[in-house]
Order: structure tokens, then C-alpha cells, then sequence
């Protein structure tokens, strides 16, 4: 018996744009699950990442689960484990051909011919979007729901999960202004983690030193992944996609995720709302905050300076205004 496709929305976004809030929200419907981000990467120390609920990661009893009901179906699975992220355990040559980010037709037709000279590349694949599927299935089935959000944000991985047969994919596209999304890569402990100090860091704490970026760079990444997004977006049919602010999410969720939910073909009457304890996410330290109200966090009008505002504008200031942000 051939068993029906699983239902995904996935989130596409550059990073710190509203996905992990967006998800949490989706899933607080009765028909919609999310446990974050499903390529499970940049976990940092694993033994010491924490779920949302609280646990740490590998000692979670709903992860737990999901890894004794894959193994039950002939999968070996343990969260972090890396086997969900597509560049896992590939050698170095298929490694550089999945780096650049997705730039249209013609360049992926390169990229795909270079993998295609790869001798693993084909059962690697393979073996990944079976992974991929079997997870979004056991996690919608030990939720009992019948749609799976998918916060994992990347392109790449969207342009080859598009093609797995065993799951029926939508495409909800998120945007935030791009003077904030850059700040979160100046200073993403002050502004793109937990609240509590102590959560930051994946659940145990950091200051997330090493990943911070010059305000030019932070910007040329924040195009670079919009550009991509638009990118991929074009492989798809109009009903096939669909774009939320994170500022109209935050103003007023119900009227900005009515549409949304409508559009993936569940009960659109049913509010959003962030329900305590009730999540076993991975993504965003926003997921560890303890406070469940929705607040629009536009903390770069005061953070950024003269020279930062007008670093961004030279850089990106074009593709914010065309995404509907002003200048100013």
C-alpha cells in the first residue's frame, strides 16, 4: 500500500526573519505540528542542546520517540545527528557544488550536471529524501496532525525537497526589514536569542562571539539570501507559494495568518496563539523564551547608527524598499 504524501509548508526566509515565530504560531493549530527546523544542523554541542520543552535535545521524550519510531521502520535516527542536512557525509567535491546559494536556471543546471559526476551522489540523495520524508511523516503521526512546518529557511535544501515524491510541499515565504535581520547578525546573543542569558547559545549559555559580522557584511548576506529565496520561488507555481511579513505577523496574527491558513487547507477561523509547553522545537532561541506574547521586536531604529543605516542602504536599501520597507 502506497501511503499518502505528507503535507509540508515549508518556511523560506533568510535567517532571523519571523520563521521560528511563524512556526510556533502555525502550530498551535489543531491540523498543523512544527518542531522547527528539520535539517537539525548548527546544533553547536549537542549534549547540551535543549528542546524547547526544556530537556536537553538527545533526552527528550518526544525526540526520543521519534527516533524509536524510525528505527522501528529501518531508519537509524538520533536528533543532531546530521543525517537531515544535505551535505551530510558527503566528500569534499559534492560538498562545494551544494555551497553556492541557488541563482536561477542556468547555474543550476551547472550545479546539478557537477554533482551528477559525482559516483554518490545519486544514493546519497537517495537515502536523504527518504530520511527527510520518514521524519516529516513520524512527526506528523506522533502529533496526530496532518501538516508539517518545516522552518529549516534554506533554499538549497527547498530546490531538492521539492522533487521528493513523498511529500506534497507549499512555500510560505517570510520577509522582515533588512536593518533589523542585520542587526541579529551584528549581535545575534543581544538580538537574535533567548532573552535569559543563561539559554543562549542553544540552551546553556554564550555570548555567540564568533558569529558576528561586520554591518556589511551582515547586510550582503541578508540580499544574498532574499535573492536566493526569490530564486528558488520562481520553480513554482503561483498557488504553490505564498508571503507573510513578520511585522504584520506581530501587529496582529490572526488577520495576517487567516489568509495563510486558508491557503495551506486548514480552518482559517481558528486564532494563533503561542501556548505554553506544548513545543518541541529546534531553530531560534526565541523558542526557550519563557514569555508567549507576541511583540514586534524593531529594536534597530534606536540600535543602529548614521553609518550602519547608511551602510545597509548602499548595499540593500534597494531590495527593502522593493520588499515594502521605506527609507528611514
Amino acid at each position: 500500500m502506497i501511503e499518502p504524501r505528507t503535507r509540508l509548508v515549508y518556511l523560506l526566509a533568510a535567517s532571523h526573519s519571523g520563521s521560528t515565530l511563524l512556526g510556533l504560531l502555525l502550530g498551535s493549530h489543531p491540523e498543523i505540528c512544527t518542531v522547527g527546523e528539520l535539517k537539525l544542523t548548527s546544533l553547536g554541542d549537542i549534549e547540551r542542546y535543549r528542546c524547547s520543552c526544556g530537556e536537553f535535545l538527545r533526552k527528550c521524550p518526544f525526540w526520543t520517540t521519534v527516533s524509536r519510531e524510525m528505527a522501528a521502520r529501518g531508519h537509524a535516527f538520533e536528533p543532531g545527528d546530521g543525517s537531515t542536512d544535505l551535505a551530510f557525509g558527503v566528500g569534499g567535491y559534492v560538498r562545494r557544488a551544494l555551497r553556492p546559494l541557488h541563482r536561477g536556471p542556468g547555474l543550476e543546471l551547472a550545479r546539478d550536471l557537477a554533482l551528477r559526476a559525482a559516483p554518490s551522489w545519486r544514493s546519497h540523495l537517495r537515502d536523504w529524501q527518504k530520511t527527510n520524508a520518514l521524519l516529516a511523516q513520524t512527526v506528523s503521526r506522533l502529533a496526530r496532525k496532518p501538516v508539517v512546518v518545516d522552518s529549516s529557511k534554506v533554499g538549497i535544501r527547498l530546490k531538492y525537497l521539492l522533487d521528493n515524491p513523498a511529500l506534497d510541499i507549499k512555500v510560505l515565504r517570510t520577509v522582515r526589514d533588512g536593518r533589523a535581520v542585520a542587526l541579529t547578525y551584528v549581535d545575534p546573543a543581544g538580538f537574535a536569542d533567548a532573552r535569559d542569558e543563561r539559554l543562549r547559545g542553544g540552551g546553556s549559555g554564550g555570548d555567540r562571539a564568533a558569529e558576528r559580522l561586520s554591518m556589511h557584511d551582515a547586510t550582503r548576506e541578508w540580499r544574498r539570501s532574499n535573492e536566493e529565496a526569490e530564486s528558488v520561488l520562481r520553480l513554482l507555481t503561483p498557488e504553490k507559494s505564498r508571503v507573510v511579513r513578520y511585522e504584520d505577523i506581530c501587529t496582529d496574527p490572526h488577520a495576517a495568518l487567516r489568509p495563510v491558513l486558508e491557503w495551506i487547507g486548514v480552518d482559517p477561523a481558528i486564532p494563533p496563539a503561542l501556548a505554553r509547553g506544548t513545543y518541541h522545537v529546534v531553530g531560534n532561541g526565541m523558542r526557550l523564551d519563557s514569555t508567549r506574547e507576541v511583540k514586534l521586536d524593531d529594536r534597530w531604529k534606536t540600535a543602529l547608527g548614521p553609518d550602519e543605516l547608511a551602510t545597509f542602504d548602499a548595499v540593500a536599501g534597494d531590495l527593502n524598499r522593493r520588499l515594502g520597507y521605506r527609507r528611514g
